[in-house]
């Protein structure tokens, strides 16, 4: 079978078959086989027929490439783009979105989910992510039963059970492919202070053999008094020794957004990758792609001194713009190194020949710990290029001292690592399921989650759930976000249905995914209308920062506002909940951009890099945008402090 000028491959052509059947279908095939196609051939066949299409992303960089490739292929008219910062043509027929996105429309019951026939999960196994994995087993469990599903990803080793949830919760077919041949094999290599380039398993007998040496050593030492044996540490390897060894383009991985900007400054001043020609054209592309306010930053500065040389880095961290102009530049193939945080590893088209990293440790956020399988092979994956490449090469700088090489070698071998349940259920998803659907349903839907599902069926205890259900209903009735039906009449008699109702309050925090009883509560004060705008501001924008270790604000000069807003605060439930240090982080921070402060003014108020900026004010006017939708007797006075913060830098990623 053909598509799009391509000859399919058995494993594509078996999906194809069950998505014409109108089944949902999880796809497991390794990295770089064209997955993707498969998608592309439920848009191809759907949107002639008037229907949406929903794909969905982890990864906002993921979004934005397949919004691109989209436009491309079927028109700007025709595709839309919804993230938490950007909204584009939200009525296009091939709708691009987070999956949080797409969560909070199939909870609100948005008018647009009728028309979806196919809900696309790309990096499904994504649901395996501690914090984020709630949404994507909601996104499931609260479709509608006319959607089906196409659920993509290289790595789920328990996929038909997978598949077996899906099938049993909403009550249709999920057939399951699985295609294990990788197109271009992958070497795995390591690379050791002493040994340079080599395998784990020399590595392993170098070091069995130096701790023979230092035992007769330590024989010899014991037969004269006094003698104390030295223990040499070989230090890690510098990133700058394993260059040579490099087959470019080469992605090199590193868990530090620091460490990826230093080291590509440090390699730009020993190497340079490009020739004459090469090196003109990115530097007349980055000339014509960054604007004034964004030359004068530190980090633009350094961008331009390496891309000349072939030399690149990406993160997070990083303005839109300028991620944009690297993923670009990589793309042609003129950034030979690439510095870069797993934000380069997911579904982006990117390949290179050669995969680096820098450790096998990284911080989760809560503490250091070794990669597992699924994150390994999931970066792994970029190395060899289809088509092009024989194999991909996969080299781990390791720390003799730290490194544990058995579960390297275990991680480098085979993901086994099956994707586990991370379902939690928050108080938003409690007040939609209360004021959606009856008793029945409610426990129903609850109890659908996978982790449930697979006690059930390998016959372990079942976790109680619906005890958790319980107790965050207690919670509502205390605080008045809900009230016993019995206290609800329609047309004279009590409906026997449903035990609880939404409150006014409950129905105010049901438009809210985070931070939901703060809020509530805030503008549920008998004098929130004594707050200024200012204060107001600052306020939501303490509640809805999430502190990281590292975080630095100037706070010098913000000591009235904060007693002011504490006053305010003083005994109302805000004062024992909210964050005392957020709040006053944000007081000059907030107050410098809300009052028309430059970008590079807001910049000596924290040490947060740009993109993190950006990233912390989208969130913010999301925020408020939600809240609009709570209160719409405040809409104006949110939609004003809107425009305080949705403008130059922030606003021109949209």
């Amino acid at each position: 079978m053909q598509f799009k000028g391509l000859e399919l491959d058995s494993f594509q052509e078996e999906a194809i078959a069950s998505i014409d059947k109108g089944h949902s279908c999880v796809v497991c095939a390794s990295t770089g086989t064209g997955k993707t196609l498969i998608a592309e051939y439920i848009i191809h066949t759907h949107v002639p027929q008037g229907n949406h299409i929903v794909y969905t992303a982890p990864i906002k960089a993921l979004s934005n490439q397949k919004y691109k490739d989209f436009c491309e292929e079927y028109g700007k008219e025709n595709v839309g783009l919804l993230t938490g910062d950007t909204t584009i043509n939200p009525q296009g027929q091939v709708l691009v979105m987070t999956t949080e996105i797409y969560r909070n429309m199939v909870l609100a019951n948005d008018p647009l989910i009728d028309s979806i026939s196919y809900v696309i999960f790309d990096e499904v196994h994504y649901i395996n992510d501690i914090q984020r994995g709630t949404v994507w087993e909601e996104s499931i469990i609260f479709s509608p039963e006319h959607i089906r599903f196409l659920a993509l990803s290289a790595t789920i080793p328990n996929y038909k059970e997978f598949a077996l949830w899906i099938s049993t919760i909403k009550g249709h077919q999920v057939d399951t492919v699985f295609y294990g041949h990788r197109p271009v094999p992958l070497e795995h290599f390591v690379f050791d202070k002493r040994l340079g380039k080599t395998t784990i398993e020399k590595v392993q007998r170098d070091i069995l053999e130096e701790s023979q040496f230092d035992h007769v050593i330590a024989l010899a030492n014991k037969k004269k008094k006094g003698k104390k044996q030295k223990h040499h540490h070989l230090p890690p390897p510098h990133h700058l020794e394993v260059i040579p060894e490099l087959k470019t383009p080469a992605l090199y991985f590193c868990f530090s957004r620091k460490k990826c900007s230093d080291f590509a400054g440090e390699l730009a001043k020993k190497e340079n990758f490009t020739s004459t020609e090469e090196t003109r054209y990115i530097t007349q592309y980055v000339r014509e792609n960054i604007t004034a306010d964004i030359a004068k930053m530190d980090a633009t500065k350094l961008l331009r001194h390496c891309l000349p040389k072939g030399i690149g880095f990406h993160h997070s961290g990083m303005l839109p713009q300028l991620k944009s102009i690297v993923e670009h530049l990589f793309g042609k193939g003129l950034i030979k190194i690439l510095y870069t945080t797993e934000t380069f590893s997911v579904g982006i088209n990117m390949p290179a020949k050669t995969v680096v990293f820098h450790s096998v440790d990284k911080y989760d956020g809560v503490s250091m710990r070794m990669l597992n399988a699924k994150e390994y092979f999931q970066i792994s994956g970029r190395a060899g290029r289809r088509g092009i490449d024989t194999h991909g090469t996969v080299i781990a700088l390791i720390d003799r001292k730290y490194t544990n090489l058995k579960r390297l070698e275990k991680i480098s071998t085979v993901d086994d690592e099956p994707i586990i349940s991370q379902f939690k259920l928050s108080i938003n998803t409690v007040l939609n399921l209360i004021d959606t659907y009856d008793d029945k349903t409610q426990e129903l839907l609850v109890k659908s989650n996978l982790d449930y599902f697979v006690r059930r069926r390998q016959k372990k205890k079942a976790v109680h759930i619906m005890a958790s259900y319980r107790n965050k209903i207690k919670k509502l009735l205390k605080l008045q976000y809900i009230t016993p039906a019995q206290d609800i009449t329609s047309g004279g008699y009590v409906q026997a249905t449903k035990r609880y109702y939404l409150t006014e309050k409950g129905r105010f925090a049901k438009h809210l995914y985070a931070n939901e009883l703060t809020f509530t509560e805030l503008f549920y004060l008998p004098h929130f209308s004594e707050l200024s705008d200012l204060d107001l501001l600052i306020l939501i924008a303490a509640i809805t920062y999430e502190e990281r270790r590292t975080d630095y604000f100037m706070i010098k000069g913000s000591e009235k506002t904060y007693r002011r807003i504490m006053k305010f605060l003083e005994q109302t439930p805000i004062e024992r909940d909210i964050n005392k240090i957020s709040l006053k982080r944000m007081i000059n921070f907030v107050t410098c951009w809300a009052n028309g402060g430059t970008f590079l003014e807001l910049m000596n108020y924290s040490n947060l890099q740009e993109g993190d900026i950006i990233r912390f004010f989208r969130r913010l006017v999301d925020t408020l945008t939600q809240l609009q939708h709570a209160d719409t007797n405040q809409y104006e006075r949110l939609e004003a402090l809107i425009k305080r913060i949705d403008r130059d830098l922030v606003a021109d990623i949209k």
